[in-house]
């Protein structure tokens, strides 16, 4: 989400020590979330030891990385602001007004319908987050859903489909996301001059259909038992100012475990990941779900691939960053708010995601053969 600034020194050649080293680090990534009780419940710290020890594991300790870590969640580019602040901000707004929050929130779903209702937040959401930046987007989802009395599972599936819509959408101008602006910023120059609307031109055409069948397939799968009636009455507002705070924390550091995990993660993508074939890439790229992914775009990205590399890398990760809650900010967001956890999320996000990358995979398969493999 947010690669530090300096890109650091890798070894020319592969180091058995790390590779091993970051190997296992990737492996407890994906598995102790899942079978740990503690790591669950911790899953903010966990991300940030597991972070520190795969810098520490390559060698890559800098005061940049430590200045960037830190700041990365609190600072967007030049503008002082950030993913801890919108959080907080939007966070205390909800819960001194919640009342009346949550009265709009009901009354809207009880005249829309719940289908509608569904529909429209999500694919509004996808086509937005662009605009208002996914930020914003995934604090409102958050709000919008724990002021809904459905079942927790319900707002698990809601949550997890919105975020894959959010995720696509983002990337279609530099203001969504930092993917999206690391993208621009490489191919600024020779061939591509990409300026402000070099990503809707590129991937509109994929990104938009998928933005819309997401929000279709949402429409049919999330509460198709809910009955409008349960709108009538409110859910009841049950954070405190201190939980309104702490979670806030915890995404800060949740953020900065992510820069710190991208960084060291950097010797397995220069020796090993950016060197396959774009379609095998695509496959690949899920690491996404719980790395970040603009440092993959950092690292994998630059003006002298084709255009077909381009997009089939940048779709992989757009669509694999929705599978855990690692892989995203609107995912990170919405899991602190609704209190959602690991195996949750991936119950829903990964079966979800694997159909998604298999369809664009199949729409796709015209741009690896003319990438080239």
């Amino acid at each position: 989400m947010f690669p530090p600034v300096l890109m650091a020194r890798v070894p020319e050649e592969p180091v058995l020590a790390i590779v091993v080293g970051l190997c296992l680090i990737v492996v407890m990534v994906l598995v102790l979330p899942f079978i740990s009780k503690k790591v669950e419940e911790n899953l903010e710290l966990f991300f940030l030891i597991m972070g520190v020890a795969a810098v520490t594991v390559a060698g890559l300790w800098s005061w940049e990385l430590v200045i960037e870590a830190a700041r990365a969640p609190v600072v967007i580019g030049s503008a002082p602001i950030g993913i801890f602040q919108v959080v907080l901000v939007f966070g205390l707004l909800i819960h001194f007004f919640n009342r009346a929050f949550c009265r709009s929130i009901l009354g809207v779903a009880s005249k829309l319908g719940w289908r509608l209702f569904t529909f429209l937040l999500i694919f509004l959401l996808g086509i937005f987050c662009s605009v208002i930046s996914i930020i914003m987007a995934a604090v409102l989802l958050s709000e919008v859903l724990a002021a809904l009395p459905i079942h927790k599972s319900e707002k698990v599936k809601f949550a997890v489909v919105a975020c894959f819509a959010m995720g696509l959408g983002a990337v279609l101008t530099p203001v969504g996301e930092p993917l999206s602006t690391i993208l621009v910023a490489k191919l600024a120059g020779e061939p591509y001059h990409a300026g402000f609307f070099f990503p809707l031109h590129v991937f509109g055409a994929y990104v938009l259909p998928g933005i819309l069948a997401v929000s279709l397939f949402g429409t049919f799968y999330i509460g198709r038992g809910i009955d409008l009636k349960h709108f009538s009455h409110e859910v009841e507002y049950s954070e405190t100012l201190k939980s309104v705070i702490t979670r806030a924390i915890k995404v800060y550091f949740f953020v900065a475990a992510l820069v710190l995990l991208g960084e060291g993660m950097k010797p397995l993508i220069v020796w090993y990941i950016v060197h396959v074939p774009s379609w095998i890439l695509y496959w690949i790229n899920m690491v996404s779900a719980v790395l970040d992914n603009a440092t993959l775009t950092a690292m994998e990205i630059g003006p002298t691939m084709s255009l077909s590399q381009i997009t089939s890398i940048v779709m992989g990760l757009l669509v694999s960053g929705g599978m855990l809650i690692p892989g995203n900010i609107p995912n990170i967001v919405a899991a602190a708010r609704l209190k959602i956890n690991m195996k949750e999320w991936a119950l829903v996000g990964v079966p979800v995601g694997l159909v998604i990358m298999a369809v664009y995979f199949i729409i796709m398969l015209p741009l690896f053969l003319g990438a080239g493999g």
